[in-house]
């Protein structure tokens, strides 16, 4: 792949003139936090039909999993949940288009739809699935994913404080979560702990971490107030406080504590190299709407008689941009085919994306700001709002320093 096809081109006109009519108008109360996301999102899935075929998606692989259960042979082609689920190329059009006009809308949608659905659709049985995939496929309800916590960060499963213990066969859930997306609103929270067995010879870090499905307004679970966010504003994000939270055992992802495709870390760790992936047709996103921004610019503000495009400190800084739109463009194709090809970029391969696309994402907004000089200061200018989402790409889905690690490990075989 090597460019946009047309359907796909089709799609992204269509989806520009949503966002021109649906978004824009609201982006300043979005970015203030008196406007939740979601509202919209639902508008843009009913738009597209979105919903339907998310519905529809379900259904079919319902189907399926229920003939395989009865011992049936099942082709597994086309086997989706319907929607975007931001692999394809669709899916990676809608994530840029609305990065470049609101990042946090796609932060609180990827949570949902990616991490909370994909996690479902990967680890839970079937009777799970179909009690918690319809409607948050739909976008009905609000997902969340909730693994990091005030003194882990990117130590996540070594650092984790929350736990659970069995009681009888119900488990009790204390601890507490940060930084969640989606956190103060949601209405599904899958929710990573450690089992503690009353054994103080196991070292905290190497407990075993599973994984629970929590439903908004269950006893003893509480979800903070949005916090104040230097960027990412349309998203909110918030703590989970777990207090003596009562779990019965159809919570458990998969419903055993032993699961055939490993512990919750394994889980974990097969969302972060999705959620890392997505970060660069973010960062395309940004790229491409600063550099959309900054040519206009160019062409327009005039210093000393002559339009500054003219000058070559400021083609320099746009042709610097267009290297870094197409490096980072090349990677989101090399992931659609990938992905299309049933070859999954691996998590060494998603961390240096991340890597890379964060850095080029954030050096192109900051030199947006550069290029309109004393404008790019002011909000009006709104290359000041993409400077500090840009930021947020290097923070979120693991900090850039922990991807470094997680190269390396790759490339050394460890």
């Amino acid at each position: 792949m090597y460019e946009w096809s047309d359907t796909d081109l089709m799609f992204r006109d269509a989806l520009r003139g949503f966002i021109d009519k649906e978004v824009k108008p609201h982006v300043d109360k979005l970015e203030s936090g008196e406007l939740p996301p979601f509202d919209i999102i639902r508008k843009m899935y009913a738009t597209f039909g979105m919903d339907e075929m998310a519905r529809e998606g379900l259904e079919k692989a319902f189907a399926k999993e229920e003939a395989r259960e009865r011992g049936e042979t099942v082709s597994e082609s086309g086997e989706k949940s319907g929607g975007f689920s931001g692999a394809g190329s669709m899916g990676v059009i809608l994530n840029s288009e609305l990065a470049g006009v609101s990042l946090g809308l796609v932060a609180s949608m990827g949570v949902s739809l990616g991490l909370t659905v994909g996690t479902l659709r990967s680890r839970g049985t079937l009777a799970q699935k179909k009690r918690w995939l319809p409607e948050l496929v739909t976008f009905e309800k609000v997902g969340a994913w909730a693994i990091t916590e005030p003194d882990s960060g990117s130590d996540a499963f070594g650092g984790m404080k929350s736990y659970v213990r069995r009681d009888g066969e119900d488990y009790i859930l204390n601890g507490q979560k940060t930084f969640i997306t989606n956190g103060p609103y949601a209405d599904v929270t899958i929710v990573y702990a450690k089992l503690d067995e009353g054994d103080p010879s196991v070292d905290r870090r190497d407990r075993k971490v599973l994984g629970f499905v929590l439903d908004k307004g269950m006893e003893g679970f509480t979800q903070s107030a949005p916090f104040k966010k230097m960027g990412m504003n349309s998203s909110p994000t918030g703590e989970l406080f777990f207090d003596n939270v009562r779990i019965t055992k159809d919570r458990l992802l998969g419903e055993t504590e032993n699961p055939s495709k490993g512990d919750g870390k394994d889980s974990a760790k097969e969302s972060f190299a999705a959620e890392r992936i997505g970060i660069a047709s973010l960062a395309l996103g940004i790229i491409n709407e600063c550099q959309r921004l900054c040519i206009d610019y160019a062409k327009n503000r005039k210093l000393w008689g002559r339009e500054i495009a003219q000058f070559q400190l400021i083609q320099l800084k746009l042709a610097e941009m267009e290297v870094a739109r197409l490096n980072v463009q090349n990677m989101v194709f090399n992931a659609i085919e990938r992905t299309a090809a049933g070859k999954p970029v691996t998590l060494a391969e998603a961390s240096a994306m991340k890597l890379y696309s964060s850095r080029a994402a954030t050096e192109v907004a900051m030199e947006a700001v550069q290029l309109f000089g004393g404008n790019g200061y002011m909000a009006e200018y709104k290359v000041e709002q993409l400077a500090r989402d840009a930021k947020s790409l290097m923070i979120y889905a693991g900090s850039n320093e922990i991807q470094v690690t997680h190269i390396a490990k790759g490339l050394l075989g460890a």
